[in-house]
């Protein structure tokens, strides 16, 4: 065993026994033991590593979100260091920078913690797949619940012809294993291309967009796909597919998160907007900005809300020149008239004792 499995070995432990059971809970439902059972179990490793990382994509959101509510004052401060490339200056440019960072409860490496946090379990599934067939003829101990019968059935379970161990540089390599390795390369560059695309050209407000960050951004979502379509041909097919599901898994989870709570000010906030007043429409409310992207509010047409109107009489709804609308029925026109001058007498008494007050206190100091 290498260094590099000794360090890794507690992660190879938990993949394998993911797989192996999700493997197993397949083979009860009726499927075939080295047939498809083996490439869901994959992907069934691919949903409980996800599940278990949504807090760190939380994380990454509020990340996001926080260097692009911060743009602004990062722009500034480095339109106040412009030029300016002596040590103090930059160590006090990246100081105030720091200190944006902490005010706004971000930092520029948290966007980075689920590729982080994934990357030993990808290396780790990349150990378990290669040890394969060592592990099924008895020449490398077992991983876990990995034994020899089960690596065998790994061994034999293949995607359109080419094992799951298999990858494209290997020596014995046939037509099918490379097409399918091909495939699989395109499929995980374009997802995650499309993936990194809508992150930055569909949540991002204008305003972020023309700053060093932004474009480098844009410069790592080509990149990135350049550079797996390069190293992917390393890769096992297991571990490609692995690669192709979680890519997927974000693209998704990234458009209901964009789609439901875009950034203030981005694309997708104006679609979310404009869905919005189209769904108003058709329930026959009205959509109003709250100000700034902050918010919108559904306003109902209603009549507006003021004081109680007092019940009155048809002789006092005449007087007031009220629509007899308004006017209490005629068995109660006496009652109502007699309320409807008490009240008037007593607000017309207390103005005039209010008016008298300071009279009053000028007689009693005489």
């Amino acid at each position: 065993m290498s260094w590099f499995d000794t360090i890794l070995s507690p992660i190879m432990w938990v993949v394998a026994w993911i797989m192996v059971n999700a493997h197993s809970a397949f083979v009860a439902l009726g499927m075939d033991p080295s047939g498809w059972s083996w490439i869901l179990s994959i992907i069934v490793l691919v949903v409980v590593i996800r599940i278990l990382l949504i807090p760190l994509f939380v994380r990454q959101i509020r990340a996001s979100r926080g260097m692009q509510i911060v743009q602004p004052e990062i722009q500034k401060l480095q339109k106040k260091y412009k030029g300016k490339t002596d040590p103090a200056s930059r160590q006090a440019m990246q100081q105030e920078m720091m200190a944006i960072y902490r005010s706004a409860g971000t930092n520029p490496f948290a966007s980075c913690l689920p590729i982080l946090a994934q990357s030993p379990i990808f290396f780790a599934l990349f150990r378990v797949l290669y040890q394969l067939p060592q592990i099924a003829d008895g020449s490398r101990a077992a991983i876990g619940p990995m034994d020899a019968t089960s690596a065998a059935q790994a061994e034999g379970s293949v995607l359109f012809g080419a094992p799951l161990s298999s990858w494209f540089l290997m020596p014995d390599a046939t037509a099918q294993v490379r097409v399918v390795t091909v495939v699989l390369i395109l499929a995980m560059c374009a997802t995650q291309f499309l993936t990194q695309r809508q992150l930055t050209m569909k949540n991002m407000p204008a305003s972020a967009l023309d700053n060093p960050m932004a474009r480098q951004q844009k410069m790592l979502m080509y990149i990135f796909p350049i550079i797996f379509a390069v190293t992917g041909v390393n890769f096992p097919i297991g571990v490609l597919i692995y690669w192709t599901t979680t890519n997927l898994w974000s693209m998704g989870q990234q458009f209901y998160v964009i789609r439901n709570n875009p950034a203030p000010g981005s694309e997708a906030e104006k679609a979310m907007l404009e869905r919005k007043a189209r769904k108003a429409a058709r329930k026959g409310k009205s959509l109003e900005d709250e100000g700034d992207g902050g918010g919108t509010t559904l306003v109902e047409d209603a009549a507006p809300r003021g004081q109680r109107q007092q019940p009155m009489g048809k002789n006092r709804a005449k007087r007031a020149g009220v629509r007899p609308a308004t006017a209490t029925s005629s068995l109660e026109d006496d009652v109502v008239e007699v309320v409807g001058d008490v009240q008037d007498s007593t607000v017309t008494d207390a103005a005039v004792l209010e008016d008298d007050a300071p009279a009053r206190k000028i007689r009693r100091k005489k």
